[in-house]
């Protein structure tokens, strides 16, 4: 299963950590995994492009997305990720579990 993560401090999304294996299909074939790698890192990189600068980090098979300020328009990026991933989560149960951690 993937987990992600998302921060939230007082009231806006702040970042996310994603890390795992939706369990869908062998490693390499995993359609979910492949949606959520290319919306994550289509993520980062509006981030980054709109001049948010995320700080980011990866790891073996987890990344991580902080933002040092956030804002309504980056928090509503993060909810869009959010959202993204609920729809996939709807399509395919049991692949991805979805937090929101008050930081």
């Amino acid at each position: 299963m993937i987990h992600a993560e998302f921060y939230k401090s007082q009231g806006f999304l702040t970042g996310f950590s994603f890390g795992g294996h939706s369990g869908y299909a062998e490693a390499g074939k995993d359609i979910v995994c492949s949606a959520v790698s290319s919306a994550v890192q289509l993520t980062v990189n509006m981030l980054d492009g709109f001049g948010f600068a995320p700080d980011v980090s990866v790891g073996d098979n987890v990344i991580e997305c902080t933002l040092k300020e956030s804002c309504e328009d980056s928090s509503r990026m993060l909810n869009v990720l959010k959202a993204h991933f609920e729809s996939i989560l709807e399509e395919f149960p049991k692949t991805i579990k979805i937090t929101i951690s008050e930081v």
